[in-house]
């Protein structure tokens, strides 16, 4: 091989289209499709997303990834982390593969996730087959896009004191957002709560409270 061949697949090579991957997807396949269809990867421990072409930062969940972080709740964490970067998109994966709306939650909580997604983040989605037509959606995203600046790298978003101990309660069976608030200004703060008769949790939030007063009082 001469000096000019070395020079000019260096070209090509530098002329290739670099995708950040999180060292967690190196488990999946979709970074081997996406070798294979031509790009380079940067494999990274990324604290948001797990791809980021330029602006773009992707979250990619399997069908049975997202029902479980519906059920404790780490989806909405995540969906304001992607949110720190000014083009966001959540893939789901295997829409073909498994029932959608059987298993660990209810259809409709399903379908409300994805409302609230669209709606109330604002954040776009793409259903897709399989790991293989995963790399092909991110190719043709990254194919796209032109080259432009990276955002202020983005951060594990910090949670208030607050936030935390409403974070803690809907991970309570049956407890939201709203019933977590109406704890939090009724008790003041997570020892009152814990600490708090069944009576007294009944007044406020009725039947839910059976259950929460149960949970906290168990003993192996």
């Amino acid at each position: 091989m001469t000096f000019l061949d070395i020079f000019s697949k260096r070209k090509v090579e530098d002329d290739k289209i670099t995708i950040i991957v999180d060292n967690r997807e190196s488990k999946s396949s979709v970074p081997t499709e996406l070798k294979k269809l031509g790009f380079n990867l940067e494999f990274q421990q990324l604290p948001v997303a797990d791809y980021l072409i330029n602006n773009i930062a992707i979250e990619r969940k399997t069908i049975s990834d997202f029902k479980s972080s519906i059920i404790n709740k780490r989806i909405f964490e995540q969906l304001r982390e992607i949110k720190q970067y000014p083009q966001n998109i959540l893939i789901i994966e295997g829409i073909d593969s498994e029932d959608v709306y059987s298993g660990q939650i209810h259809e409709n909580a399903f379908r409300g996730m994805i409302l609230s997604i669209l709606n109330d983040f604002q954040i776009p989605i793409i259903f897709t087959k399989n790991e293989n037509d995963t790399a092909k959606y991110i190719s043709v995203l990254a194919n796209k896009k032109t080259k432009s600046e990276m955002p202020i790298r983005a951060s594990k978003i910090a949670l208030t004191d607050e936030e935390q101990v409403q974070f803690i309660l809907e991970g309570f069976p049956n407890i939201g957002p709203t019933t977590a608030k109406k704890l939090i200004s009724k008790f003041g703060n997570l020892k009152n709560i814990v600490n708090a008769s069944l009576e007294d949790l009944e007044k406020l939030i009725g039947k839910k409270a059976e259950k929460i007063y149960q949970i906290i009082n168990f003993s192996i």
